[in-house]
């Protein structure tokens, strides 16, 4: 009867209150991460806040739900077909603490953002908690690829429906069925554009099934996308502009939330108007009237120099979220 009632528990949304022995905590005060404004923001399109204050997503392959106290984050993991029922082990909490970058210390980010730019210093004590997740980069590149001309809802349906056709079955939680992100060679396929267009991804589908294809064909395959980790932020950023509908700021989106770039600053019409209407900055070439790949990198090493090495955390906080 136990194992019988721990299977049926296994297939619903959990909350601490109806099972917590299936739950385990990492130390985290809610200065350094808030769920809300994290998971809700644009960075990853899989977290669904199910039930109120409980996010509900895909993670390593592995669904979990996520919730908080003012100490502590809560998390717990649904197995599925593995046949056991338990709370996250040691090993699985650090995919939880990675994702996060809880090694990082917001307390001092936030210090020395403030020290150097009175702005930021404004905005700050309204959104504490903000900061960038560390996401595999194929999920990242191809959700970002589906970003563009875009808003966050849109995106997340169009990636959820993506997930749906050509990502792997991981579990069902009362009526939401959860699936992986799909790997290259599944995005590769013959029939991925005119399915994707079904799917309303519209123009978005030419340029996820071209990038799956020439990572594959004419860059080796996952290994190629796996060592920009490694490289320069310049080198990194060059090579994915060359996949098909990455442009500069969906490349710097991937440099910063998958590839360990925090110096990266994706630059959009917003952060163009904001950093002349609050930093009083102009390009230095005077026919320069919006983005543009220049524009960009010079509007870039202008807030990488005000903010120092963790740039695009600064923009998180100062920009995007307060938008």
């Amino acid at each position: 009867m136990l194992a019988g009632s721990f299977l049926l528990w296994s297939m619903r949304h959990r909350t601490l209150a109806s099972f917590p022995a299936l739950w385990a905590s990492i130390p985290c005060p809610r200065s350094e991460l808030r769920l809300d404004l994290v998971l809700a923001s644009g960075q990853s399109f899989r977290w669904r806040e199910q039930n109120p204050a409980y996010w509900t997503g895909v993670l390593g392959n592995q669904v979990w739900t996520l919730t908080q106290t003012e100490e502590q984050i809560y998390c717990t993991v649904y197995r599925g077909d593995k046949g056991w029922v338990g709370r996250p082990t040691p090993e699985e909490l650090k995919t939880v603490h990675q994702y996060f970058q809880l090694d990082v210390s917001l307390a001092q980010l936030y210090h020395h953002w403030s020290s150097v730019d009175p702005h930021f210093q404004e905005v700050a004590h309204k959104f504490q908690g903000v900061r960038l997740l560390q996401q595999d980069p194929v999920e990242c590149l191809f959700s970002f690829i589906c970003s563009s001309n875009n808003n966050i809802a849109r995106i997340t349906g169009m990636v959820e429906r993506l997930c749906q056709a050509f990502g792997p079955r991981l579990i069902q939680l009362d009526d939401v069925t959860y699936h992986g992100f799909p790997n290259l060679q599944a995005l590769a396929g013959p029939e991925v554009e005119a399915q994707l267009r079904k799917l309303g991804l519209g123009y978005r589908a030419r340029y996820v099934n071209a990038s799956a294809r020439a990572i594959l064909e004419e860059q080796g395959g996952l290994p190629w996308l796996q060592q920009l980790h490694k490289a320069p932020y310049e080198e990194a950023h060059k090579a994915l502009c060359t996949l098909p509908g990455v442009g500069t700021k969906v490349a710097d989106c991937i440099c910063l939330m998958a590839l360990d770039k925090p110096q990266a600053v994706p630059v959009d019409i917003h952060m163009w108007q904001i950093a002349q209407r609050d930093y009083s900055w102009h390009p230095t070439m005077s026919q320069a009237k919006g983005p543009s790949p220049q524009a960009n990198k010079e509007l870039g090493n202008f807030f990488r120099s005000l903010w120092g090495p963790y740039a695009g955390w600064a923009q998180a906080v100062g920009v995007d979220v307060s938008l």
